[in-house]
Parts: C-alpha cells; structure tokens; sequence
C-alpha cells in the first residue's frame, strides 16, 4: 500500500539513476550486525580544522548550517561549505562527482536506497570508535553495514504508522486495528462515520508500493534474501503480502483512481480519506492543509502498523552521512559526522526541522516525548529491518509495485504475480562482486 504523504518523494526514485554505474557492493542482509570492523585510524578530540564541503539533499539539510554552529564555535578554525541539491538530481549529480573524483568530503545518503554506494572504492570505513554504533535505532545503523564493515552514521530516522481521524474512529465506536484481519473492517467503519474512502492510496506509486508489499511480506514471516544472498520472493509469505495489499483497493475502502501524492493531506483533512499509513513528518503539517491551529490534535490519532502472523515489524529510513574514499579532509569531516550523530545535536535538528533523531535517547527530549502522536512512531522504530543492502534492491522493489498494481487490479493473481517478480529478480541477480 502506497504512502502518500513521503517527505523525501523522490529520494528513491533519484538513486534508480546511478543503479549498475558505481563499484558495487557484494550480497546484503536484511539484518545486519550491530558491530562492524574499521581498519580506519580512531579520530581524536584536537579541534577540527581546514576546509570540510558538505553535500545534501534539499529538505532536512537547509537547517543543518545553523543547527552546526556549536561544531563551529568549538571548532573556530574550521569552514564547512554546504552544497544543497534537489532530491530529484541528488543522487545522480553524486554518482557523477564519485566518477569525475570531484566529489564532496561528506555526503548525505538515504538508508533506504544507499546500497549502490557501500563500497570503499566509494566512502571511507567508519573509524573504530568514532559513535557508538548501539545508540541509533539498530535497523538504521545496519543499513550501512556491508561484509562486517561501516560506510555511514544514521542522522535522522523515520519509519510508517498508521495516521488515522481519530475524530470519525470515535464516531463510529472503533479502535485502531491491530492485526491484518482487523484493518478493512476498520477503513469501512470510518466510511460508516463519514469518510468518503477508509483509505487514502495511490495504487500507480510503483517503487513506493513495492516496499509496502516488502514489509507485509515481513509481516507474514518471509524474507526478500536467503541467507546466502539469493532473492526469496516466491514464497507464501509474499503471496500473503500482494493480496492484502491489493484486498485495499478490491474491497473499495481504498480508490483505485485517486488520492494522488499531492492530494493525501487535503484529501485526509476534508474527509475524502480517513487513514494513511505514512511518515511522521505528516503530523507536523495537517494543521496548515486545514488551516487551523489545533485541528490535529482534535482530529488525529497515530497506531503503529498492524501485526500479521509475524508480527508489525516496518522498514526504517531517514538519512545518514558518509566520508568519501578521497576526501581531502577526512580528519575533520568525520569530527562534523560525530557531532551530528551526538543526542544534542539531533534535538536541535528537530526543533529546527522536525527530522526525528535516530539516536534512541534523543527521543527522551520533552519536546519530542511530549508529542503524543510521535509515540506510535517510536514504537514501530524499534521494530524495523533494512532493505536489502544489494545494489539492485530499487528495481526490484520497482517489479514488486508494478506486480501489486495488476494484483489489485484483478489483472493477474498474486501467485502468478510472485512468480514473475522471482524471475525479474533472479534474472538482475543482487550485483554481487
């Protein structure tokens, strides 16, 4: 089921561009250890100093200069320049100043499309020592762990929950759901109470939809890799997956034809939809698409994702950051890497800008554990995987969005839907060395 409300809509889309054109990674794993080799030297405490350049995606970086300047203060001999790109052009104008050797010291990466550039032909090993890798969200630090080693430190997290009217749940006498059998049943109680549709979906939003399907299949027991590295999509768990994903749209409580990406907060707000399942980031705007202050609190509830038989795990993303193999800089590049990773820092990037930390303790922080419709969101960050780290995992993930649209459409089965997708997959292989 697709998220319509995606704060960074086209990170993923942007790294299907440099797909197959970098030094790639071997097969990854859905979950990863904590602990990760370094062969890099440790970083010390002596001030940073020199020239670090800076690359990031338009979005949660435009605060970063100003959320830095305690890095800047104690550091005074040190000038950091930022360089910010649209998130449509990101990561294609990266792979090209990776490939030209003009490229930034540090460079913002998504956790959930990273993998074409977890290499050390590409980004420096994380010094040994430099964060403790058991402060963030444990999915969010895996997601930049290949072979035992780490490229990237997490720097802001997010993950789904369901967002739902909580003014028409009350109307109609019903809680949010829990498991999978709960959730229809849910959506056409809120249309009972009002909303035109029980559930805002874009049925088109391929590559987004093909995640969703991943983390159903997760639900349902399955995994996307063996542990060997071979790509398990014909399997029961994601047959299960594809049909509850498309029941949505086949038992109309979702339309086939609208809300469209732009159309989700206006569409929740007037009552078109009554629930999405989507980011945090949401919770911060619904006020403005109503133009009334309040009306959130008034009219909105959070859940995490409902259990299927294997439980409500999700899928983490965000942003992390990573020091490129030929940095000039490095010494002070990782020091700014560190100080962005410390609890204080994450806070104040989420005052700046709403990203919510992905450092765990931050989340302690009365102006984030003061938000009542953040706490649904924390309780499914602790319970995430990471995509595949293999450098073909987007146009996979791509097949899986398209499978689900011809599922939902009463165009093919779901059985002969996983079938295909096993093949595509297995046809692109993971990009393996």
């Amino acid at each position: 089921m697709p998220n319509l409300s995606r704060r960074g809509a086209l990170k993923l889309t942007a790294g299907m561009a440099v797909l197959g054109t970098l030094g790639l990674t071997g097969c990854g794993r859905e979950d990863g250890a904590t602990a990760a080799k370094s062969s890099a030297s440790p970083i010390g405490d002596s001030p940073a100093t020199g020239t670090v350049t800076v690359w990031a995606a338009q979005g949660d970086a435009d605060v970063l200069d100003k959320v830095i300047k305690p890095f800047k203060s104690a550091n005074p001999d040190v000038t950091v320049k930022f360089t910010l790109i649209p998130n449509a052009d990101y990561y294609t104008k990266l792979q090209s100043a990776v490939a030209a050797g003009k490229g930034p010291d540090i460079a913002q990466f998504f956790p959930e499309s990273q993998a074409q550039f977890l290499d050390p032909s590409i980004l420096q090993p994380v010094p040994g020592g430099l964060v403790d890798p058991n402060s963030f969200f444990k999915s969010l630090w895996d997601a930049g762990v290949v072979d035992g080693v780490a490229y990237t430190v997490p720097w802001y997290a997010y993950t789904y929950a369901l967002v739902y009217r909580s003014d028409l749940a009350k109307k109609a006498g019903v809680e949010a759901p829990a498991t999978w059998d709960e959730m229809v049943p849910f959506f056409r109680a809120l249309q009972r109470a009002g909303a035109k549709h029980g559930l805002a979906a874009d049925i088109g939003w391929d590559i987004f939809n093909g995640q969703d399907v991943a983390m159903y299949a997760w639900q349902a027991g399955g995994s996307l890799l063996s542990s060997g590295g071979k790509w398990t999509l014909d399997t029961p768990a994601m047959i299960d997956a594809l049909k509850y994903n498309a029941s949505f749209f086949t038992s109309g409580v979702a339309d086939t034809a609208t809300p469209t990406f732009l159309d989700a907060q206006p569409y929740f707000v007037s009552g078109k939809t009554a629930t999405m399942i989507t980011g945090p980031w949401v919770v911060g705007q619904l006020d403005t698409a109503a133009k009334k202050d309040g009306w959130t609190a008034s009219h909105v509830a959070t859940a995490p994702l409902p259990a299927g038989s294997s439980g409500s795990v999700s899928f983490s993303a965000g942003g992390s950051w990573g020091v490129l193999a030929d940095s000039g800089n490095a010494d002070a590049s990782w020091k700014l890497v560190r100080h962005i990773a410390q609890p204080s820092t994450q806070i104040a990037q989420y005052k700046a800008y709403s990203s919510l930390p992905a450092v765990v303790s931050a989340w302690d922080d009365p102006a984030i554990k003061g938000q009542p419709l953040l706490g649904a969101f924390l309780t499914q960050l602790k319970n995430t995987r990471t995509f595949p780290q293999v450098s073909t995992w987007q146009q996979v993930a791509t097949r899986i969005g398209k499978e689900m649209e011809a599922v939902a459409r009463g165009t093919s089965t779901a059985e002969k839907a996983a079938a295909d997708i096993q093949s595509y997959a297995d046809s692109l292989g993971t990009g393996a060395k």
